[in-house]
């Protein structure tokens, strides 16, 4: 039995009203040739220093990706029988065909989505495939996209070039020496990859391992992280490594948006509890919040773009991240203040002109409630557009829908 045919209708994001179809095609045609902007990339800086060959389809489509990978779980199927490495080394698929035959055999759970109008285009416009994934078809697709690799042409440095990417932002953690992206500014390449200051595992108390990190902080800027002074010190020590290395922007992923402004002497004492393990939920809620507002302050001395990702639970499903870790497809949305929680640092910061933050929303509850009256009044404020779940077509119509007409189109990014 053949697989059906693999296409792709070129009006297939548009409405389906005629005249609304004709206009949104005249709109895309004047954006379709312009290059790609991506400032938060989720893309290894390593592909790009090294330009080696992708592995495998089911190395490139399906073990790193947890948009992909998730929707699996969610149906019973084991990570590890989708090569995914455990914490412990226990062993997992390791055969690349039958990850692909099983991702294929599932492939029907992807109807509807976003991630299938991605796989099925990349499928189609960068590989040429001709014939729909089906558990018939696997092997097929998956020799057509091994040979595809195997070429030139589809190293990470071509396909940058192949794509008309002009910039992409990676993220690392201040404790990255930034090795990849000195080989790529050594390399000679034309290609800009740039880094992103996340803090995350140095700012967050609940964050694994955040007495040990803060410490190699102290030992990587010669500050002592202990005090707050120093501790302060070492995050404008390696802001400006990162910034010097080309980044542009700070990103910062917390549970809320909560901020604070709070006496040097209390700061110290959040610190002092955070490093002995004794802090409680809201004091790790309090640091991160505060931690907002320094940052905030650093960003208006050194001109980084302060982008916040609120509004995640992560690592919901506790089995997952004591088997397999974090970023593993378990980050789930949750209700997000913004009028009340932002008001410490725009109370500081707001009406500063020499600033930017851009908040990003996971909270569809709370668009045109509070971001979008935010950001159309605050000089400081953007809104990023929806993300994770929502980062869809449709998800960003309703985003659009809401926080147009009060935010306008300049108070926005994206």
């Amino acid at each position: 039995m053949t697989a059906p045919p693999l296409t792709l209708h070129p009006d297939r994001l548009f409405p389906a009203d005629a005249v609304a179809r004709e206009l949104a095609r005249a709109l895309y045609a004047t954006v379709a040739a312009l290059p790609i902007l991506s400032p938060h990339g989720h893309t290894d800086p390593q592909w790009y220093a090294d330009n080696a060959p992708f592995p495998d389809a089911s190395a490139l489509f399906i073990t790193p990706d947890h948009y992909v990978f998730r929707m699996l779980y969610s149906q019973g199927i084991a990570l590890e029988d989708l090569g995914i490495p455990r914490r412990d080394g226990a062993p997992v698929e390791r055969d690349a065909r039958k990850i692909w035959r099983r991702f294929a055999a599932h492939y029907h759970l992807f109807r509807g989505t976003p991630t299938r109008l991605w796989l099925d285009h990349a499928f189609a416009t960068v590989f040429g495939c001709t014939e729909r994934l089906t558990a018939e078809s696997a092997d097929r697709n998956f020799d057509r996209i091994n040979a595809c690799l195997a070429r030139p042409e589809f190293r990470p440095r071509a396909l940058f070039e192949r794509f008309n990417i002009e910039v992409i932002a990676t993220t690392e953690s201040p404790l990255d020496a930034l090795a990849h992206h000195r080989r790529l500014r050594a390399s000679g390449w034309k290609g800009r990859v740039i880094t992103a200051y996340r803090p995350d595992p140095v700012v967050d108390p609940e964050f694994e391992g955040f007495r040990d990190h803060v410490l190699q902080l102290g030992a990587l800027t010669r500050e002592d992280t202990a005090t707050w002074q120093g501790y302060l010190a070492a995050h404008r020590d390696r802001r400006a490594y990162f910034k010097a290395m080309g980044a542009t922007s700070t990103d910062h992923g917390h549970p809320t948006a909560r901020t604070c402004d709070l006496a040097e002497t209390a700061c110290q004492r959040l610190l002092d509890r955070a490093l002995a393990g004794t802090a409680s939920p809201d004091e790790a809620e309090q640091f991160r919040g505060q931690m907002l507002t320094e940052m905030a302050r650093m960003s208006l001395a050194d001109g980084l773009v302060l982008q916040i990702h609120p509004g995640s639970l992560r690592s919901h499903n506790p089995r997952v991240w004591r088997d397999f870790g974090r970023d593993q497809g378990a980050d789930m949305p949750t209700p997000t203040d913004y009028v009340r929680a932002l008001k410490p640092l725009l109370d500081r910061y707001g009406n500063e002109r020499d600033l930017t933050v851009i908040l990003f929303t996971l909270d569809e509850t709370s668009y045109a409630r509070e971001p979008a009256p935010l950001a159309a009044h605050y000089p400081i404020l953007k809104l990023g557009p929806p993300w994770w779940f929502h980062d869809s077509p449709e998800g960003m119509l309703r985003f659009r829908e809401q926080v147009t007409e009060t935010a306008g189109f300049y108070n926005t990014v994206g």
